[in-house]
């Protein structure tokens, strides 16, 4: 998992020196610095013991739960929304956090529950309280994007602990039914608008359609093998918006094109296959459940990043993992891989003593 996780942050801060117009100041190094500073919490979280994880579940959940708590009392606002906190040293997305934190909390209430009340109420309404007290607090900031991948990674871990189909079924139809009434009286302005871009983005392609629209300029044009390295002008003239950042595959598609394009999605697939082969060869549901959670939030965030920049879904600020300028989705990203790292290690372990 390591060489094709080198590959694509070594790839992805490429990308970045050309977003920069050819410097390594201020994107590339910081992405390189960054990564190389979570490398090493997530070689740390490694040494943590079963025992250790499942005590640190429910207070890591309750502590990101409070710090969400303090960003609507005292957060720090930036792009229209009040998501982050200053502390000083670093300035903080709790919400990020809350993503693999609401996964570690579903894994350990999922994996002491009785397998006997799988198909009771008492596995449904805690679990959907602790999805819901998060995304509430999200949705204030607001962030629709962030509240979406706490509930995906939640939903995730409840379908595969066993949860009756049915539930989901009419959870999903309740959802379409009540779609009409979330767009016009839940979404602020500028999401409907999103909405309705994402439908048409060229009905107002010098608008809210721009993003968009500059997207698929860039892609397209980067053609079979792209237009070169460093020589994209997409990216450079500014007429792509966020090529560091949200639209970051935009950037590297236009120079390195369907090539480079394809490289990315095997490299992630390489990723993506190892951890849920690490999930597969866990031997209890608490392992099992949370390294295939920290899987499906790693594919949330590649999912829909890459159907944004190509125009399949609406433009929700979710960057690409290990590729995108960001402390902290990369945090966020490095905290699955280390979860993963962890309970790859409890595997070995465990293989070890049967062995013996």
């Amino acid at each position: 998992m390591l060489i094709p996780l080198f590959l694509l942050v070594a790839f992805g801060a490429a990308v970045l020196f050309s977003a920069a117009g050819g410097n390594f100041q201020p994107f590339a190094a910081s992405h390189l610095i960054r990564f190389s500073v979570f490398l090493i919490m997530a070689s740390i979280m490694v040494l943590f013991t079963r025992d250790m994880a499942r005590f640190l579940a429910y207070p890591i959940y309750g502590l990101i739960l409070i710090l969400l708590v303090g960003v609507e009392a005292v957060g720090a606002m930036g792009g229209g929304s009040q998501r982050w906190l200053e502390l000083g040293f670093m300035r903080i997305q709790p919400s990020e956090i809350m993503k693999p934190a609401i996964v570690l909390a579903l894994a350990k209430f999922y994996g002491t529950l009785p397998d006997g009340m799988i198909e009771s109420w008492r596995a449904l309404v805690p679990a959907g309280v602790l999805i819901a007290m998060p995304m509430g607090l999200v949705l204030l900031q607001p962030d629709l994007g962030t509240s979406l991948a706490i509930a995906f990674g939640g939903i995730v871990v409840m379908f595969l602990a066993g949860l009756p189909m049915r539930w989901f079924v009419a959870a999903g139809v309740a959802a379409a039914a009540a779609a009409p009434l979330v767009y016009f009286f839940g979404l602020k302005e500028y999401q409907q608008r999103r909405v309705t871009t994402f439908l048409d983005p060229e009905s107002d392609p010098l608008g809210s359609g721009y993003h968009i629209t500059q997207s698929k300029i860039a892609i397209g044009s980067g053609g079979f093998s792209g237009k070169g390295f460093n020589e994209g002008s997409q990216s450079h003239l500014n007429y792509l918006p966020e090529p560091h950042t949200d639209f970051v595959f935009a950037t590297m598609a236009e120079e390195w094109g369907f090539l480079g394009g394809l490289f990315v999605l095997i490299v992630f697939g390489l990723i993506l296959r190892w951890g849920l082969n690490v999930a597969k060869k866990a031997k209890d549901r608490f392992a099992k459940l949370l390294a295939a959670g920290m899987v499906a939030t790693i594919f949330f965030y590649i999912a829909i990043n890459l159907m944004m920049v190509m125009g399949f879904a609406p433009v929700v600020g979710i960057p690409l993992p290990f590729m995108s300028h960001g402390g902290s989705s990369m945090m966020t990203n490095m905290l699955c891989i280390g979860s993963l790292m962890m309970v790859n290690r409890w595997n070995r372990e465990r293989t070890r003593v049967g062995i013996g």
